[in-house]
């Protein structure tokens, strides 16, 4: 299986119109590919809290039209990375869409877990509530995003559910890039399964973002990472290293679940 992790730059002076169409034709040059990955909020980026509202599009907008109409061009299993998404109720969603070799939408993730603490996009946007694995013909993905990627029980809920491939588009901060590379490790390491986790580069909203996009396999070995500019980064995987894994060492058959911490 041939992946394709689209570092693209997110910086304040593009409009999200031009890089829409950007991302739209650096899809479209994936041909050949099987999979290809965008990164977190792209269209605005992912600090541009200000921008949150009126780049809002519902799941059927704008950057769903490109995004179909790119990945049937260039026939290849699109992660569009995320959007932010108005409901019907107007609540915004940070969601991650996937788009078959046909166009057809096959599946959409709402970000459970919302960064900013008090602040931000975790005031700004709703949080989803639902896990979300899609089958490809060559493996299952489980869908997270950025911050997600801290919270290792979510990652854990979507092998249960059969993921064996973790796709996490992200806009994560270089100021903290040490942890992106750590943490995509160890969910790669304690699930065993592929991560491909894939960042913006550039600066927006005054805040340089990490680059260093990064494929990992199932025994936590890193297979390619990219630098800190736009670049695309493309890796041939063998899917059935993540049943090899698990079989040789299967430390999932160990796991102890409803262990209940001792009373005080």
């Amino acid at each position: 299986m041939r992946a394709s992790l689209i570092q693209i730059a997110v910086n304040d002076d593009e409009s999200v119109a031009d890089r829409r169409a950007r991302a739209a034709a650096l899809v479209r040059a994936r041909a050949g590919d099987d999979l290809v990955v965008l990164p977190e909020l792209w269209t605005t980026g992912a600090f541009a809290f200000d921008a949150f509202d009126g780049a809002a599009e519902p799941l059927a907008g704008p950057t769903h039209g490109a995004m179909a109409e790119a990945a049937r061009a260039a026939g290849v299993w699109l992660h569009a990375g995320s959007i932010p998404e108005r409901a019907a109720d107007g609540t915004l969603f940070n969601t991650s869409l996937l788009f078959s070799p046909s166009g057809d939408l096959a599946a959409s993730y709402r970000k459970i877990h919302r960064f900013g603490f008090d602040k931000g996009e975790a005031t700004l946007m709703g949080a989803g509530d639902t896990l979300v694995t899609a089958p490809l013909p060559w493996t299952t993905l489980g869908l997270a995003t950025c911050y997600d990627l801290r919270f290792p029980e979510l990652f854990r809920g979507l092998v249960t559910a059969g993921a064996e491939t973790l796709v996490v588009p992200a806009g994560w901060p270089e100021r903290r890039r040490s942890h992106w590379t750590l943490l995509a490790r160890a969910r790669a390491v304690e699930n065993q399964a592929f991560v491909l986790a894939c960042a913006t580069s550039g600066t927006h909203a005054g805040v340089p973002q990490s680059g260093h996009s990064i494929v990992v396999d199932p025994w936590g070995e890193v297979l390619a990472e990219a630098g800190a500019g736009e670049e695309v980064l493309t890796v041939e995987l063998e899917p059935e290293r993540v049943a090899e894994t698990r079989d040789r060492f299967p430390a999932l058959k160990d796991r102890v679940l409803g262990v209940e911490a001792p009373r005080r």
